[in-house]
């Protein structure tokens, strides 16, 4: 049976542990030296983030310079959101991509793009169903297959965005 003045000493210790773990004050700390000038000296780029400005045209609201328009022609009544047009480096291919908003139908929008595009030589390639959250998918393909685009149109509040990417040669006249 232990003795009272051990649960007593015991209870003591107990509080003053607790006490000693537990403060409405919040912690200090106190500084060990001057601050280091690694936490002054600004960075220096490595690299820059976007390609040279000679090598890419990216335009808002119209298309960009050099974008193959004979080829993929804006949809009457369409809006470009977006557009750019840059080389492959190492080929005679064409980065391309069109982000355009129109107020027709989404299979009207994928018949205006691949009429001109079926006309040049592309052949179709559309899955079963649109991935999830599209109204129209669709991929179109050229020669060895190095000539690929993909678009996608999605449907929301009565307005449709149509997203187009890939790579084409550009044409001659």
């Amino acid at each position: 049976m232990p003795r009272p003045w051990s649960v007593a000493v015991l209870a003591v210790l107990v509080a003053g542990a607790a006490a000693a773990c537990s403060t409405s004050a919040p912690a200090t700390v106190t500084p060990t030296g001057a601050p280091t000038s690694a936490l002054t000296a600004a960075p220096e780029p490595s690299e820059t983030l976007l390609p040279d400005a000679d090598a890419t045209a990216s335009t808002v609201g119209r298309l960009a310079d050099g974008f193959p328009a004979d080829l993929l022609p804006v949809p009457a009544g369409a809006e470009v959101l977006v557009s750019s047009v840059h080389p492959v480096e190492g080929s005679d291919l064409l980065d391309v991509s069109l982000n355009l908003r129109s107020e027709q139908d989404a299979a009207a929008l994928l018949d205006a793009v691949r009429a001109p595009l079926v006309a040049a030589g592309f052949a179709e390639s559309a899955p079963p169903s649109p991935e999830g959250g599209l109204a129209a998918q669709s991929t179109f393909s050229r020669g060895d297959g190095s000539e690929l685009l993909v678009v996608g149109v999605l449907d929301r509040d009565g307005v449709r965005t149509l997203t187009l990417g890939g790579q084409v040669r550009p044409t001659t006249a």
